[in-house]
């Protein structure tokens, strides 16, 4: 399996670069073979035991890879069909001559139907890939919905049908895949919207293309790779002390002092030499005997909090803060100040309600603060997260982490980041808070937000994902907490 690019590119950009390198001499149905060479040696190496494969062909091109693996399938000795949702005479150019080799080679065609796929060990679905844009009609409803229904083992040719391939949204139905396998380069519908739900585990086979092809467009996304981490955890000196490694104020927990104390331990097990929680006289006790490292503060004087405001490297506002008049009084002062900001939780609310812009400081919001951050719904955030995190670093400057499956990280750069690490688990009280408290850490210390926003989400994931290893049913926040030493000291290199 090749490694996965970093760019990520539209669908339109893709069918681009498959038309470039015909135009350059490659045959259209030489393409279609590698595809179909490429989807049938993913199916061997994770299906290793499978003797029964019916191939799921559509009407166009992603139809004909169908065709080539269940010819390739066939001649492997295995038990391969093709099951047809419209007359295979219907085909044109390359998708017809993969049927007619396919019949040539010995195989059989076979109607969608009850009963079709009942007995298969794998199904491949190759009945639209890339090229749907408007929701499919029936017979093809009826066949995403029944290979659905059967909840077995299915490979993706290209993109998993029904899904669109720029938005990444269902469009009516669309297949769940097990393992998606996509030609030639990334695309964001692979990534955005409810994409997670149905891909599967992605892989990527460029299919020989020449060297240069995927540079000639402009990617949509850039995946965030370890390489961030690396620039973000550089090595440190022997002769260091604490005050080198950032000093972190975190303010919040008047009303969850809990909230608080997750983001400020993160802060810490990320790398922090020092670090403040800004509090309610109440909750400095709580906290300082849960994690006696932590020195907290009280928050309530004005000049203390300018105090501890300049002392600090990097403030994260926002964790248990609540919207009270104190909590406001804090937000006013750190908003006031000239130091790096994390905008969290209560933060982003109050922002919400009183507006205001500043280049330097990132947002941490989860689509029902970002919707509030837009006036619009969580729902439309949803649908349109690249929109999303693009209206709200516009409006509101500096970077926006719209976080949620594969998190966006959007700057003053022209491309948004993703990151495509992280599970379920993570969808728990506090994970927000974590995450706040592992990019505060790196804000400290980071020669550029951008850096510390995209290395934060990484770092985050990759803890969340060896939380994980333990089941992600109850998986909790102080479980991600206590994997980040072991994350942060990772050879990224």
């Amino acid at each position: 399996m090749e490694p996965l690019p970093v760019e990520v590119y539209s669908a339109a950009s893709v069918r681009a670069m498959d038309r470039h390198a015909i135009e350059g001499g490659i045959a259209g149905y030489a393409l279609m073979e590698r595809a179909g060479e490429a989807a049938f040696a993913v199916l061997r190496r994770h299906w290793p035991g499978a003797k029964t494969i019916a191939a799921v062909c559509g009407p166009g091109n992603n139809g004909g890879d169908g065709y080539v693996v269940a010819r390739l399938a066939r001649a492997a000795g295995l038990d391969a069909r093709a099951v047809t949702v419209t007359d295979p005479r219907r085909l044109k150019g390359d998708a017809a001559r993969a049927h007619a080799d396919f019949i040539a080679a010995g195989g059989r065609t076979e109607p969608f139907g009850d009963g079709r796929l009942e007995r298969c060990d794998v199904v491949v679905d190759a009945l639209f890939g890339t090229g749907l844009d408007r929701p499919p009609e029936a017979p093809f409803v009826d066949a995403i919905r029944e290979i659905n229904r059967l909840k077995g083992p299915v490979l993706a040719i290209d993109c998993p049908s029904g899904l669109h391939a720029d938005t990444g949204e269902p469009l009516v139905a669309a297949i769940h895949a097990t393992r998606t396998l996509t030609f030639i380069a990334l695309k964001s519908g692979l990534y955005l919207g409810h994409a997670p739900d149905y891909v599967g585990s992605l892989g990527l086979a460029s299919l020989d293309l020449p060297v240069g092809t995927r540079t000639a467009d402009a990617p949509v996304l850039r995946r965030v790779t370890d390489v961030l981490a690396a620039l973000a955890l550089p090595p440190r000196r022997r002769s260091a002390h604490k005050g080198e490694h950032g000093r972190v104020l975190v303010i919040g927990g008047f009303v969850m002092a809990g909230a608080a104390r997750l983001a400020g331990e993160a802060a810490l097990r990320s790398g922090a030499g020092l670090v403040t929680v800004a509090t309610g006289d109440e909750d400095i006790e709580p906290i300082v005997v849960s994690r006696p490292e932590l020195i907290a503060r009280p928050a309530a004087s004005g000049a203390n909090l300018k105090w501890l405001l300049a002392a600090a490297d990097a403030v994260a506002i926002g964790p248990g803060l609540g919207t009270g008049r104190e909590a406001r009084e804090a937000h006013d002062a750190a908003l006031a100040s000239d130091r790096r900001l994390v905008v969290d939780a209560d933060a982003l609310n109050l922002l919400a309600a009183d507006p205001r812009r500043r280049d330097d400081w990132i947002l941490t919001p989860h689509p029902g603060e970002a919707a509030r951050l837009l006036g619009t719904t969580p729902d439309l955030v949803q649908r349109d997260r690249l929109g999303s995190v693009r209206a709200i670093a516009e409006r509101y400057g500096g970077i926006c982490v719209l976080k949620g499956a594969h998190t966006l990280v959007h700057g003053p750069a022209d491309v948004p980041w993703v990151c495509d690490r992280g599970n379920p688990g993570m969808a728990t009280a506090g994970s927000g808070d974590v995450l706040t408290g592992v990019i505060s850490a790196l804000l400290a210390k980071a020669p550029d937000p951008v850096l510390a926003a995209t290395a934060g989400v990484l770092l985050h994931a990759e803890a969340g994902d060896r939380a994980a290893r333990a089941g992600m049913r109850g998986m909790i926040a102080s479980d991600i907490v206590a994997e980040l030493r072991g994350v942060v000291n990772h050879p990224w290199n």
